[in-house]
């Protein structure tokens, strides 16, 4: 059989006849169902013919589309499993296969173990407090983090090294993924304020200093990639794991909450501080470390426009309040003092 393109096969084609040859290690494919809702990668749920389910999940194959931390993100997804496989704590996916020879799929793809529940985002919760099961699952998720953030790596940044974006101290390896942002802005035509976002860096690279511990950060924990049991809001399974990389455990804040300004929900903080060291968001330098979170997320949600060739008719809105608050984070950091000069 020839080499597939899964991220372009038609969707009326069926997928199952190479999904059979990719998932002969683990059984029979006999039933495929694509799932929608994601940006970046292709995904199939895939049954076996002994009833089990797993999720199939490989990256676009054609990178001239990709920013530069996307290179080989689906080996970073792997790796995270692999690093929580003897976390259950964790409550992420098994790897049950990989393949990155591009013999069979051309494209990278790890095949996980299904995960029970049902996303956050279509769960139906009410408002923090007013839905307990909300509550449940913010304070379940503020403890999560914690537990993630136990498992440290040998430097900060991303885990591909080719792609550069790695330093010895969280300053460097932060600088480096800001700059680079900056660069793929300026290749895709996208105008940002790289100025100001420069001068934001250089003005609280202190805060950033206080950042010793290369933490292990999902990055993306939003509703989204969070499975919960809807009649009590306990947090039961965590996915997407391609965007993780070493830093600062304070940045997953920002990273849940990616088009919000705060604040952050009582229960996550909550849940957090029983499991680890409480957040101190009142406290001059934190606060500006999660001031630049903001702005790097509102910064990433810009310039990933154009080479996503994003269209809809959500699109304008979702660009109108990426800037904004883009705009706001950096007015919020123009007008804190320097950490060196408080």
């Amino acid at each position: 059989m020839a080499t597939v393109d899964l991220s372009a096969l038609d969707p009326a084609a069926d997928p199952l006849p190479v999904l059979r040859e990719l998932l002969a290690p683990l059984g029979e494919a006999v039933e495929a169902e694509r799932l929608t809702g994601g940006m970046f990668a292709t995904t199939f749920r895939v049954t076996l013919a002994d009833g089990e389910r797993v999720i199939v999940k490989t990256a676009p194959t054609s990178t001239d589309r990709l920013l530069t931390y996307e290179a080989d993100l689906i080996r970073t997804e792997a790796l995270v499993y692999g690093l929580a496989a003897d976390r259950p704590d964790l409550l992420m996916p098994r790897v049950l296969h990989t393949d990155f020879t591009r013999q069979i799929v051309a494209s990278d793809v790890v095949v996980a173990s299904h995960l029970p529940g049902t996303p956050l985002m279509s769960a139906g919760f009410g408002p923090s407090g007013e839905d307990p099961r909300t509550d449940r699952a913010d304070r379940e998720l503020g403890a999560l983090m914690a537990r993630l953030h136990t498992v440290i790596g040998d430097r900060f940044g991303y885990p591909n090294t080719a792609t550069g974006l790695q330093g010895d101290t969280w300053v460097e390896a932060f600088g480096r993924i800001v700059e680079q942002l900056l660069a793929d802005a300026a290749q895709w035509g996208t105008v940002v304020p790289d100025a100001e976002v420069r001068a934001a860096l250089a003005r609280h690279a202190d805060a950033l200093a206080q950042v010793d511990r290369p933490a292990l950060l999902h990055t993306d924990l939003w509703p989204g990639n969070l499975f919960v049991d809807v009649e009590t809001g306990e947090l039961v399974g965590v996915i997407d794991t391609e965007r993780a990389f070493w830093g600062d455990p304070l940045l997953e804040l920002s990273g849940a909450d990616q088009t919000g300004r705060g604040p952050v929900p009582t229960a996550l903080l909550a849940g957090y501080a029983e499991a680890a060291s409480a957040f101190d968001l009142d406290e001059p330098t934190t606060a500006a470390r999660l001031l630049l979170y903001r702005m790097f997320y509102s910064l990433l949600l810009v310039v990933e426009i154009a080479p996503r060739g994003y269209v809809g008719d959500w699109l304008p809105q979702h660009r109108a309040t990426a800037e904004a608050n883009l705009r706001w984070a950096l007015d919020e950091l123009a007008a804190l003092d320097a950490p060196a000069n408080a």
